[in-house]
């Protein structure tokens, strides 16, 4: 017997007794076979979905996993642990119709590539890939859920399932149900053959694509021998799909059982046009590219010439701002020349009087702290050491190793001009515990004084300039001289006013 048809005997035997796990992994929300169900709804139109980017919203739903989308490999369905079955579920249904699935399947044992057909009441049209058989695809069916496990077929594919893409189309009428691999026909099904049309699919469909472990340990034993052997989870199982054309041959916005025989007679379509077919044909956001181009000659005209002109203003004024630019850095360098030749004249100048530029040069006269005495004044521009100019070190606050000619602030020399005319000694006790500053000398007598005490502070207040202050002129008779103060009263004194031993005014009254 030739190899390949012992391999189909093979394979048919395996089918008659292992029970195909995609029937278990079906269910519905409500069979209409039981219940009165909302209405399914519909694609009613065809569309080629591409899978190098994520579907259009609202057509697919992914559950349990995740789907990695690609340019160059598309839909990318990757089983990475266990628990893990990545699928997409059309949100649409079509009745009767064909599709065109391009896949490569992953490989693997126990691993199930699949494309599946279901509807409400459990009918099923299916592809599947087993992990552990790279040449082969099955096809299968079921009607109404009934677990009739003569229906599978294998099929061989040229250049193997798992190296490359293939299509993988199904046609669909009430009056038959053909398979086909890379446009060749494998298996025709009719409805008489499907337990007298009783099995044979006729209901609304939805499409999923997915990939799933039909030898996980959980699975039950047998579905672990159709699978060919346990899932080893330690590395990634991949499915692709770069493209899936699907085509609705009923056109309407919704499908509805009109009662609960499940027959193609029962199936009642809603016209208008279906919520997967808005989504499939709304328009995308335009990109400006795109925007530009529709844009009619005379808008583009001036749409440049507006941007010529701005950039036109745009040149003129960053020229303007140049010029301006220039013109201060021009005016910057002149002043900053002149002032180089200002010092450069100065500098010139020094040199040629023999000064040193460097020198600290000052106006006024240096004060002894120590002494309390002014130095000799100096000119500006004389330098330290000069003859004109300060010593090397002619002010030390401290007042130590201070030089020059001091003078007292207070002078009390024949230069001061309030000793030029000294009057009469006071010898009496001080007047309110104060004592009269420096006066004006009388004729012969000379200024005596006793010093304040510490207890005694000082509050001297010297008369200004045009003070009626009296230079030689006698004072009172017996009173000695004096001079003016203030808040004293003349010869004939008021209540309580005090008086000089000699009955007058005298003493040395500084004004208080």
């Amino acid at each position: 017997m030739p190899s390949q048809s012992f391999l189909m005997l093979a394979t048919a035997l395996l089918s008659s007794v292992l029970v195909s796990p995609v029937a278990g992994q079906l269910y519905t929300d409500c069979n209409p076979l039981n219940a009165t169900c909302p209405a399914d709804p519909a694609l009613g139109t065809a569309h080629t979905f591409y899978f190098n980017a994520t579907p259009p919203d609202g057509t697919f739903n992914m559950t349990a996993g995740t789907v990695d989308y690609s340019f160059d490999q598309g839909a990318a369905f990757t089983i990475n642990k266990k628990g893990e079955s990545p699928t997409l579920i059309s949100n649409f249904y079509f009745f009767f119709g064909r599709t065109e699935v391009l896949l490569k399947a992953a490989s693997g044992t126990g691993i199930i590539s699949s494309i599946v057909w279901s509807s409400d009441v459990l009918d099923e049209v299916d592809w599947e890939f087993i992990g552990g058989n790279a040449t082969h695809a099955s096809t299968n069916y079921f009607g109404k859920g009934q677990p009739d496990f003569h229906n599978a077929g294998y099929h061989p594919v040229k250049g193997g399932v798992q190296d490359d893409y293939h299509n993988y189309t199904c046609v669909w009428t009430k009056d038959k149900l053909e398979w086909y691999i890379d446009s060749e026909n494998i298996r025709t099904l009719l409805p008489q053959d499907a337990n007298k049309t009783l099995n044979y699919p006729q209901t609304p469909m939805k499409l999923s694509l997915g990939i799933w472990a039909g030898g996980d340990p959980d699975q039950p034993k047998g579905t672990i021998e159709w699978a060919g052997g346990v899932t080893d989870y330690s590395r990634p199982y991949t499915m692709y799909v770069k493209s899936a054309r699907v085509e609705d041959f009923s056109t309407g916005k919704e499908y509805s059982y009109g009662d609960h025989s499940g027959t193609w007679e029962s199936i009642k379509v809603a016209t208008g046009n279906s919520t997967a077919y808005e989504n499939i044909n709304k328009q995308p956001e335009k990109s400006l590219s795109e925007k530009w181009n529709e844009l009619p000659s005379s808008t583009k005209a001036g749409i440049y010439a507006a941007a010529g002109g701005v950039g036109a203003l745009l040149f003129i004024a960053l020229a303007v701002y140049y010029i301006k630019q220039r013109r201060r850095g021009k005016q910057e360098a002149a002043l900053l020349a002149q002032r180089q030749e200002q010092e450069r004249v100065e500098l010139e100048r020094f040199k040629k009087e023999g000064r040193n530029p460097d020198a600290l040069t000052f106006d006024g006269a240096e004060y002894d702290a120590k002494t309390g005495m002014a130095t000799t004044t100096y000119a500006m521009d004389s330098p330290p050491g000069s003859s004109a100019g300060p010593p090397e070190k002619a002010w030390d606050p401290t007042g130590s190793g201070a030089s020059g000619a001091a003078m007292p602030l207070l002078r009390d020399d024949a230069m001061s001009p309030r000793l030029a005319n000294p009057g009469p000694a006071y010898t009496g006790s001080p007047r309110n515990n104060s004592f009269s500053p420096t006066q004006s000398q009388g004729p012969g007598i000379p200024p005596q004084f006793p010093a304040p005490t510490p207890s005694s502070p000082v509050n001297r207040s010297f008369s200004p300039s045009n003070a009626p202050g009296r230079m030689g002129s006698p004072g009172a008779q017996g009173g000695g001289y004096g001079v003016s103060r203030m808040n004293s009263p003349g010869p004939n004194r008021g209540p309580g006013s005090p008086g000089s031993p000699n009955g007058g005014y005298g003493g040395y009254g500084g004004a208080r």
